[in-house]
């Protein structure tokens, strides 16, 4: 019996690595799925990837020049401008018209990720 409880244990451990939660938000970094309120939402690589590096440094403030750089890569000689409109997409995909969500807009520098409930 004890066995059987600790396998089932480490295959919840396994199941739980990979994962982000952020209150209703869930990030599958293994299975490339995102959920919000318990839908899967649809998201492009390039939307997944930015959402979860914010994610992965939630109050950091990160610069549309060092996302460009970590998610679209060196080579990348489009405008910072790109950064803005994957948010703008991101936010529309989980949050409708409510507003920013979790990623915070700081004027003139960047971007962060905020728990629910932080300022």
């Amino acid at each position: 019996m004890r066995r059987l409880n600790e396998s089932k244990d480490s295959l919840e451990e396994k199941a739980e690595k990979g994962k982000i939660r952020f209150g209703d938000l869930e990030i599958d970094e293994e299975k490339y799925e995102v959920k919000n309120n318990g839908k899967k939402v649809t998201l492009t690589l390039k939307e997944f990837e930015l959402l979860k590096m914010l994610a992965e440094n939630p109050g950091r403030v990160m610069t549309r020049d060092y996302l460009l750089d970590a998610v679209w890569g060196y080579e990348y000689g489009g405008e910072t401008r790109t950064v803005d409109v994957h948010i703008r997409h991101l936010r529309r995909k989980l949050w409708g018209d409510e507003g920013e969500g979790m990623i915070k807009t700081i004027r003139g520098v960047g971007y962060k990720f905020d728990e629910p409930g932080d300022l």
